[in-house]
């Protein structure tokens, strides 16, 4: 056969078989390529990162269940759970006050999104604003008509039918408190249904005891955890203070430095073991979202493997990031079954505790 012949021979078998072997139609895996969400199989969606690939592959969308997967009979703080940073500011969120709002947001989901994809830690900051509770960034410990985002009833609304509709899951509410207005926090949740699901500030465990256990948590309604920055509404309205149960590193870039895993002000030293929780930040501090899916990937990996060194060899059981979906592969989604993993039987993967549990949609294609 003539050089030319075979040579055209060959480009045509390439293309038949690069077509017969693309995947579509639900049946692309992590890191195949894909032209839409439709393309990638349950768990993943269709993302494109440059920073870490060309072109747009299946990338993860959804956290794995450690409780369904492995057990809830151990003590709350021996899991890790997905934590969004200002959870409440969404990207394309209507203004509610009338006025063009002129800030960052660091989320593109709804917080039903989020719930449904397995955040079970939301970071929200509160203020007092138009006689009510407001969500917001601010300026000064003070909210404004162009950074303000919306009412919490809205939100907390949203939190309670999900706890509604999923009677054993547990939500976590860590807020940057500047509401003054006596008992404005303790009405705007109790408007919102959400006290029912309280869970009590008198069984939260002191000098860094184990917390209950998850099973017993769910058994007894008690599914919603809630520390405020706020030092007095422990004592006046019975709502957690943050620093008196857990340790946090420093937010932003501060935090983000390779190698190093410094404290919050607010908060003791990471290895302090009077507080039973951990909580990793890993964002920048003003959010980015193409450079999002670069550190929710390897580099959020890197910095959880050095506070855990900081915290005295204790695994952060949350874990929070802008963009939370945004990533290069697995994101903060395998950061998350990296820790259960490694807290649940010391593997680096939740799966891995679990002989022949491993997600085909989540395995890497051989290449």
């Amino acid at each position: 056969m003539a050089p030319m012949m075979r040579t055209s021979l060959f480009i045509i078998v390439s293309i038949v078989f690069t077509f017969a072997s693309a995947c579509s139609n639900g049946e692309c895996r992590l890191l195949d390529d894909c032209s839409s969400d439709r393309d990638c199989m349950s768990g993943l969606y269709c993302f494109s990162c440059p920073r870490g690939f060309s072109g747009s592959r299946c990338v993860r969308s959804t956290i794995t269940d450690q409780f369904k997967l492995l057990n809830n009979s151990l003590p709350f703080n021996k899991y890790a759970f997905l934590t969004t940073h200002n959870a409440y500011a969404i990207d394309g969120e209507p203004s509610h006050t009338g006025l063009p709002r002129l800030t960052f947001t660091n989320q593109e989901d709804s917080i039903t999104q989020q719930l449904n994809n397995g955040v079970r830690a939301l970071m929200l900051d509160t203020y007092d604003f138009e006689g009510d509770v407001w969500l917001c960034h601010s300026f000064g410990g003070r909210c404004y008509n162009l950074t303000a985002f919306g009412p919490a009833l809205d939100t907390l609304r949203e939190i309670e039918a999900f706890l509604a509709a999923n009677p054993s899951e547990i939500i976590t509410l860590i807020l940057e408190d500047y509401v003054e207005a006596p008992n404005g926090l303790t009405k705007v949740f109790t408007d919102a249904g959400l006290m029912k699901y309280w869970f009590p500030l008198s069984k939260m465990p002191q000098n860094g005891r184990d917390w209950p256990l998850v099973r017993d948590m769910v058994a007894n309604n008690q599914r919603l955890i809630v520390f405020t920055s706020m030092k007095s509404k422990q004592e006046t309205e019975g709502i957690a203070y943050q620093w008196n149960y857990m340790v946090e590193n420093q937010y932003g870039k501060g935090g983000m430095h390779s190698g190093s895993c410094p404290n919050r002000g607010e908060s003791s030293p990471l290895g302090d073991k009077t507080r039973s929780l951990v909580l990793v930040n890993y964002f920048e501090s003003v959010p980015i979202k193409q450079t999002a899916c670069k550190h929710n990937s390897g580099d959020l990996i890197n910095m959880l493997r050095t506070c855990y060194s900081a915290a005295g060899n204790r695994w952060a059981n949350f874990v929070a990031v802008d963009y939370y979906k945004r990533s290069d592969g697995g994101g903060a989604f395998q950061a998350i079954d990296t820790l259960n993993g490694e807290l649940l039987c010391g593997r680096d993967d939740i799966h891995e505790c679990v002989p022949g549990s491993t997600s085909a949609a989540f395995a890497t294609p051989s290449l």
